[in-house]
């Protein structure tokens, strides 16, 4: 293994680590307990407590033990929802999450890039300025505003979907769109300045003058080079869907990790939080380091390896 991703797996533990000890501290200072709204006596509260849940144990051993039982994959127990695990919930709920992300991602991705091209070909004409116009929508209207709108168009006004729940296609394709439209927007926008610019490279003319064929030209040579852009903003984009997920599921009563999340935030369910923090922070700091690896694979001379680059 090289020295980058030494040095890169070294910060991702790091960063980690920073956002693990960050929530953790952040959650115990917040005024009251998760155990304020339950009626039952002192003592069998403190009993709870030290039985189990270890609240009333000093905060610095709490977090030594939290970070013991993390290393060996425990997130620890949910306090409001007796004998299940953080570990449980996130079994049940992320593959859900995952799949509305996923869908998501794929969507805006091909409609971005679609929209982005397709303006930068036709610029200064109507289908750019169209394409951009949605852009322009698309960023200036958060995803709960838009997922009031096709609720009331197209499942109160116009029934062709249904409002909740994630049981068939039908039922994903409202939630879908409507966190779409965002990084789509993005990835459009981008998409086609960078294309502007590419298309004036010598090397584009350069295949121009070799007679080969528009479509050619554009996929094999343009589009490649212009897509780097958007692999840059693909990790920050890919952390807005996830985390925007936990609106769009509260509102369209999806069973994903987003219910919990919200759900353990209003009954101060300290083990969820930090397990659901964790877990996704994991996860983008890993799709982060991913990005970084596409770069090379997408521009060649764009080196890993420190004795490439000199």
């Amino acid at each position: 293994m090289n020295t980058y991703f030494i040095k890169r797996f070294v910060a991702m533990i790091i960063t980690l680590w920073l956002i693990i000890t960050g929530t953790f501290f952040l959650m115990h200072t917040v005024p009251g307990s998760p155990f304020d709204e339950e009626r039952t006596t002192n003592e069998t509260i403190q009993k709870n407590r030290e039985a189990y849940y270890q609240l009333d144990k000093p905060l610095i051993l709490q977090y030594g033990n939290y970070l013991a039982a993390l290393v060996q994959g425990d997130l620890g127990p949910s306090i409001k929802k007796p004998g299940q695990t953080v570990n449980d919930l996130l079994g049940r709920g992320f593959p859900i999450s995952f799949e509305l992300g996923l869908f998501t991602l794929i969507l805006a991705i091909i409609s971005g890039i679609i929209l982005g091209v397709v303006a930068a070909l036709r610029h200064n004409g109507w289908i750019d300025y169209l394409a951009m116009s949605i852009a322009v929508l698309g960023i200036s209207i958060p995803n709960f505003v838009m997922a009031t709108v096709l609720i009331q168009q197209l499942a109160v006004n116009i029934p062709i979907f249904p409002v909740a729940t994630w049981s068939s296609p039908k039922h994903m394709v409202l939630p879908i769109l409507a966190l779409a439209t965002g990084p789509m927007a993005i990835i459009a926008r981008l998409t086609r300045t960078s294309m502007l610019e590419v298309l004036t490279q010598d090397y584009i003319k350069t295949a121009k003058a070799k007679g080969l064929s528009p479509v050619k030209i554009v996929f094999k040579h343009a589009l490649r080079n212009a897509l780097l852009p958007v692999v840059t903003v693909l990790g920050s984009l890919a952390a807005s869907i996830l985390t925007g997920t936990f609106v769009i599921e509260k509102i369209f009563a999806i069973p994903g990790m987003g219910k919990y999340f919200v759900d353990s935030i209003n009954s101060r369910d300290y083990s969820v939080i930090m397990g659901t923090t964790v877990f996704y922070s994991a996860l983008l700091i890993l799709m982060l380091f991913l990005v970084d690896l596409t770069y090379g694979l997408l521009d060649p001379r764009i080196k890993l390896h420190k004795k490439e680059a000199e």
